[in-house]
């Protein structure tokens, strides 16, 4: 599967199978996440067969077999919300590849239960992972031409970019970013607000991946 592919294919799930993550598949995630921590500074966990952040959501049966997650947290640093959000992409579109689903999580779950796994560090919301028993449906997402704009005529790794961009989970699918282009160099602008550096890195990530990075520069 192409990164373009687990783009494509990665809804939000949150009911899943009762099925353990078999032991290789844990050690790749865990190995993932080691990287992002490395490159990030990052404090990310993963928490196999453990139900308590999703407990009164499935209780409600808003979710089903919840018991997986990865928790993200981090020291509180400048730019550190973008940082979780990108690697929340990274890390979602990895397990998308790997045959797993994913919900990202910033409010609906026991953050006290969450605390205390991630003691020492600030905690900005969790990752539900597991075999999900559909794959999701396709968010409602805003036309290309209402989130971004090219100084003369926009190559195709621009159009690329913004469109898979759309795909990316936002908080409450708001989208309410903006990207704008000139020669190779683009300037990404995010309406603040709750979860606007988190929802910068998600989207900053879409775009990237398939853009390709080598054919732009961040203004």
């Amino acid at each position: 599967m192409t990164i373009r592919e687990a783009m494509e294919k990665r809804h939000m799930v949150r009911k899943y199978k009762d099925t353990v993550l078999p032991e290789d598949i844990v050690k790749k995630l865990n190995e993932r996440i080691e990287a992002l921590n490395k490159e990030h500074h990052l404090n990310l966990v993963l928490r196999v067969e453990d139900g308590t952040a999703f407990a009164e959501l499935i209780d409600k049966l808003i979710t089903k077999n919840a018991k997986n997650f990865i928790i993200l947290a981090a020291d509180p640093a400048e730019g550190v919300e973008e940082k979780i959000g990108y690697s929340s992409a990274d890390i979602m579109l990895y397990a998308q590849e790997l045959g797993l689903n994913t919900w990202w999580v910033g409010a609906s779950f026991n953050k006290d239960a969450v605390k205390k796994e991630c003691p020492n560090h600030t905690v900005y919301g969790v990752i539900s992972i597991g075999y999900g028993e559909e794959q999701g449906n396709v968010h409602h997402s805003k036309d290309d031409f209402e989130v971004c704009s090219y100084e003369g005529e926009a190559p195709q790794w621009f159009k690329d970019g913004v469109e898979y961009a759309l795909m990316a989970p936002t908080a409450f699918n708001r989208q309410s970013f903006y990207i704008k282009g000139k020669g190779n160099t683009v300037h990404f602008e995010y309406k603040a607000g709750e979860f606007q550096g988190i929802d910068t890195g998600l989207v900053k990530y879409h775009f990237e991946a398939a853009a390709g990075k080598e054919n732009f520069e961040w203004a």
